[in-house]
């Protein structure tokens, strides 16, 4: 069998094409990043600028992700473009999604033939477009992805791939970002960066020889052999596809400016007023069947009047409140599914009992004061995995926005117990919620659990999410003009960690921003 120039995926793999068949791209690996924190801390990486609902008062997914889709040949300048259009939006949570990264994984024929540069990467059929549009669709919809990182020198996938989530805005960039029917139906904005072949050959040789040891005469004619062929046949006519051409790519700010204002008029435009609307909104059903109020004995009623108390100083504060929480975390156990299970006793007699049935429980706190209930949370459920969420209110606008995550590996199959202080209008409460689940979580796996709640938070997460377990301490019935629970327990952050109110971690352990 000769050896052939195109891949060897099969002309079968063609017909979701939009152009009717080209040039090896050798790299160390895939990269796949994303705009640079603005905060960084010892052990947390925090976003100065949140990342604003992107679901409705329902908790359904009502705001995609912005994806444009950056085609054009090798060496155009792609990625120099992407880089300029990031640094010019000025937002967080802005994803650089590269095709590198969605090459097939060679075979031992294809492999030999890569290495001895008669394996056509430029061609379609190199790339998984099946994989590629699945990943892209999830991350517009605001889910978690994993993206496969593509190792240029055995030709496959490395084990870890890249976790990404979270992204307003998906920068992606490839040869053949246009040649995909699917994949072209996900982009909102597509461009075209234009740049001479003669410069584009100067940069493949500059790149090559100095990057990878290659030679001229052997970087020249692969040039010849592949890459132009296939900038003629595959990626040239997709630029009539074009929303916009970048002619001469990095160095036309002119062009970059009208995409980051066009972008910036599209964000604006998906802005949703989830708190608002959860605020405004008039309750009159009774208390929903999936709330579990702690019962109201001496001892948790005594606790109470402690922490609710203003005069009660911060040693005592915090010495009722682990007492509290600790109850409350044993009564939200009791919500963990169970089996029977018969074990045998010292003396030899049969015990009939109960044991966890399920794979793995998850506690996630909602930073700041949710932190305060995982040692509770530790002292009862051996090994527990523990996550973080820091949702904090804009005060623009109002609105919660996420600004920092961190999630065990794997949670999908997990029990979560979501964990919070306190829950006034819902809108972070529901936030964190929609985080869980756009990372797989099943919504009847979630327990949210706060050592107090305004009847509104309540209906507001029961109504969105109507699987969610709520469990809490004591229900208050109403919120002042200010958002705050009434009667209600104060700043619970700021009664516990002994701060003014003025620390930047305040997002969700007081009553007016944490929802």
């Amino acid at each position: 069998m000769s050896s052939r120039s195109d891949s060897g995926s099969g002309e079968d793999s063609l017909d979701r094409l939009l152009p009717p068949t080209g040039a090896p791209r050798r790299k160390s690996t895939s990269l796949n990043t994303t705009e640079p924190p603005l905060l960084r801390t010892g052990t947390r990486t925090v976003y100065t600028a949140g990342r604003p609902p992107w679901y409705d008062e329902h908790g359904a997914q009502s705001k995609e992700a912005f994806v444009i889709g950056l085609c054009g040949g090798s060496a155009s300048g792609k990625t120099t473009v992407a880089n300029k259009i990031i640094e010019a939006l000025d937002v967080p949570w802005v994803v650089l999604l590269s095709m590198d990264s969605f090459y097939k994984v060679l075979s031992s024929e294809e492999q030999t033939l890569a290495a001895s540069n008669d394996y056509n990467f430029d061609h379609p059929g190199a790339f998984d477009f099946e994989l590629l549009v699945a990943t892209l669709r999830k991350l517009k919809q605001g889910r978690s992805v994993k993206i496969p990182v593509y190792d240029f020198t055995t030709h496959g996938r490395q084990k870890d791939w890249k976790n990404v989530y979270g992204a307003s805005v998906i920068i992606f960039e490839g040869i053949m970002s246009f040649a995909d029917k699917e994949l072209l139906q996900l982009l909102d904005m597509k461009i075209f960066v234009d740049t001479d072949s003669d410069i584009r050959l100067v940069r493949r040789l500059r790149r090559d020889i100095t990057e990878r040891g290659r030679d001229i005469e052997g970087v020249i004619k692969q040039y010849n052999k592949f890459v132009k062929p296939a900038f003629e046949q595959y990626i040239e006519p997709t630029m009539r596809l074009a929303d916009i051409v970048v002619p001469r790519g990095g160095g036309n700010m002119v062009a970059i400016d009208l995409i980051v204002q066009h972008v910036h008029s599209q964000l604006e435009e998906r802005e949703l007023t989830v708190r608002a609307l959860l605020a405004s909104a008039q309750q009159t059903q009774p208390l929903p069947q999936t709330l579990s109020v702690l019962e109201s004995t001496p001892q948790v009623k005594g606790l109470h009047t402690i922490i609710r108390n203003k005069e009660t100083s911060r040693d005592e504060f915090i010495f009722y409140s682990k007492r509290l929480m600790r109850l409350l975390i044993e009564h939200a156990l009791t919500f963990l599914p169970s089996q029977p299970s018969v074990v045998q006793t010292p003396q030899g007699y049969e015990y009939e009992g109960r044991s966890y049935n399920g794979k793995g429980i998850t506690g996630v706190s909602v930073l700041r004061a949710g932190e305060t209930m995982e040692p509770a949370l530790r002292a009862v459920c051996k090994d527990v995995r523990i996550g973080k969420i820091l949702i904090q209110t804009n005060i623009d606008s109002g609105e919660p926005e996420l600004h920092y995550l961190r999630l065990p590996k794997d949670i999908s199959e997990d029990h979560v117990i979501l964990m919070d202080s306190t829950v006034s209008t819902g809108a972070a409460a529901m936030m964190a919620v929609r985080v869980l689940l756009d990372h797989e979580v099943q919504e009847e796996n979630i327990a949210l659990v706060s050592l107090l709640m305004a009847e509104l938070g309540v209906h507001s997460v029961a109504y969105a999410f109507p699987k969610v377990k709520i469990i809490t301490t004591a229900v208050d019935k109403s919120l002042d003009d200010l958002l705050h629970v009434i009667p209600g327990i104060g700043d619970f952050g700021d009664r516990y960690f002994g701060t003014d109110g003025s620390d930047s971690w305040s997002d969700e352990d007081h009553e007016q921003p944490s929802c």
